[in-house]
């Protein structure tokens, strides 16, 4: 199997290495200054060929591509937004069955996720298909080569004889998304509320703490059963499953149908009274003390007040 993960100035995209991971390190990188990328992927990719393609451009990067995927059967791309848009253009181009949304990706199985992760369905496919793979849902164990195989350079030419590329879209502007509102499997620091925040007062103080910090806002079940917070910012079994570089945990226990949504975070924090839950033992930073109190000082010291 082979992943194409598309990037920009330099950055893989949100489950850009669990695509790498899925297919055993085999990958094509495709977009603006790629060679920026290979340090991100020391440990995971183990055959790299790289395409100097420049901005996104999702109809011309699927034409440069399908000349040179031609010949792997089984392509996977991440699920995040370019990937999701790169992929049906693909498709087209090498004339394969899109599989969107997986969550494990073999040559004869693929798992989708339907109806939020509450059905799984498992699929037989052809011999050749193009798949998305869901962000947060796999993790990575580097376990590859420590240093970066020498990547190899592909043609960005369109071949000769090629048809006109069909209408493509264009990028006018680039806007950083609201985190307050950006889909949590795609946000890179997350500030997460459960039962042990007392009122939804101290839950809103939370989410303002997390604006300051340019975070977004989870939970757990309980929180969203209050309705202290939409369903769609459950973290957990039955929400959204979430990879960010950083979470922090207050007054989370760390029940398993929460910690099952977590993926891999690179780093983790929990304040919680109980030194003994599941949460404080995941921890990197564990701080035994009243959610609460740590809430109302934070915003304090964020608000000026110091």
């Amino acid at each position: 199997m082979l992943a194409v993960v598309p990037v920009r100035e330099g950055v893989l995209p949100a489950g850009g290495l669990e695509a790498i991971a899925e297919c055993a390190g085999n990958v094509v990188l495709i977009g603006s200054n790629v060679a920026a990328a290979g340090a991100e992927m020391v440990g995971t990719a183990t055959r790299i060929r790289m395409l100097e393609a420049g901005a996104f451009a999702p109809a011309r990067w699927a034409r440069l591509l399908a000349a040179h995927v031609a010949d792997d059967n089984q392509v996977v791309l991440p699920g995040s937004p370019d990937g999701r848009d790169l992929a049906p253009r693909l498709a087209v181009e090498l004339q394969r069955d899109l599989w969107a949304g997986a969550i494990s990706i073999a040559p004869h199985r693929i798992e989708l996720a339907r109806h939020g992760g509450l059905i799984i369905n498992e699929v037989v496919p052809g011999s050749a298909f193009v798949a998305t793979l869901q962000p947060g849902v796999r993790g990575v164990e580097p376990g590859g080569p420590a240093v970066m195989p020498a990547p190899t350079m592909l043609s960005s030419n369109p071949a000769e004889g090629d048809e006109p590329l069909p209408v493509d879209a264009s990028v006018i502007e680039v806007l950083p998304p609201d985190v307050a509102t950006m889909d949590l499997a795609e946000s890179p620091r997350i500030l997460g509320g459960g039962a042990g925040l007392s009122s939804a007062g101290a839950f809103a103080d939370l989410a303002a703490v997390a604006e300051h910090l340019d975070a977004s806002t989870g939970a757990t079940r309980v929180i969203t059963d209050r309705g202290w917070i939409s369903h769609e910012r459950q973290i957990g079994t039955t929400g959204v499953v979430v990879d960010p570089q950083l979470y922090i945990a207050f007054g989370i226990s760390g029940a398993v149908q929460h910690t099952s949504g977590l993926g891999q975070p690179e780093h983790i924090i929990s304040v919680n009274t109980d030194p003994h839950c599941p949460m404080m033992q995941l921890a990197d930073l564990a701080i035994v003390c009243d959610a609460n109190a740590v809430v109302t000082e934070l915003l304090h010291r964020l608000d000026g007040h110091a």
